[in-house]
């Protein structure tokens, strides 16, 4: 197959993400990266510190990007100390155009502010903008402006697979966008619960620091499956 066809079908099996395989050791100078996590800080999450630092151990995640919604849950210190492994502090802030995720933010991004203003304040503390989940329909994403930020250099990475969408035709573009801007990309679990961690990460070359996080992202391998979110108000035995 040439032309055309051949990219698309290359689009199409390069999308998806390897299987996850938790029990097989990640090679000599490599960690594996959960990019895309919350708890219950994040308002609509059930996850306490206490388990998520449970599930991490139990899924041999050696760096957690920990993206609460709208806020900033601490420190790198404080939060690797609570839940056992390093961890990116980070944020996924609602923009006017979409969400995007803050990655080694020191200080909170306000909601709301225009994308653009929120990428100025996520740059200004040297941190890293990703596009999480642009194309997905049932999450604001930033996917109707992805390409015009892109073309600005305003994003750093893009989100290529995450585990809550359910329908894999919703990830596929957001790889195209990737390897149409020559940017690097992420995979997330985007887990709300303790079920959902491990879902999808990332093995990659270790890192310190938001520059060679990026570089290392060029190397990254994939791994992820489909996982929707636990029932939070589990269907009970019907009475009489």
């Amino acid at each position: 197959m040439t032309g055309p066809d051949a990219a698309r079908s290359d689009a199409v099996r390069s999308d998806a993400a390897r299987q996850p395989d938790l029990a097989r050791p990640v090679r000599d100078g490599w960690v594996r990266v959960d990019c895309h996590v919350h708890t219950v800080a994040s308002g609509d999450a059930v996850t306490t510190l206490d388990e998520l630092a449970e599930r991490v151990a139990a899924c041999r995640i050696d760096v957690v990007c920990l993206t609460e919604h709208n806020l900033l849950a601490g420190g790198s210190e404080e939060l690797s100390r609570a839940v056992g492994a390093r961890v990116v502090p980070g944020e996924e802030i609602r923009t006017g155009s979409g969400e995007l995720i803050g990655l080694f933010l020191r200080e909170r991004v306000p909601y709301v502010l225009p994308a653009r203003e929120a990428v100025r304040r996520i740059r200004a503390q040297g941190g890293l903008v990703c596009a999480p989940h642009p194309y997905d329909p049932v999450r604001s994403g930033v996917g109707a402006d992805l390409d015009a930020l892109c073309g600005e250099g305003m994003i750093d990475a893009i989100e290529v697979f995450n585990a809550k969408t359910a329908d894999p035709g919703h990830n596929r573009p957001a790889l195209r966008a990737a390897r149409a801007h020559g940017l690097p990309a992420t995979v997330g679990s985007d887990a709300h619960d303790p079920a959902g961690v491990g879902a999808a990460y990332l093995e990659m070359p270790d890192f310190d620091g938001p520059a060679a996080f990026l570089r290392a992202l060029h190397r990254a391998e994939r791994h992820g499956e489909y996982r929707p979110h636990a029932r939070r108000y589990p269907r009970g035995p019907v009475t009489r």
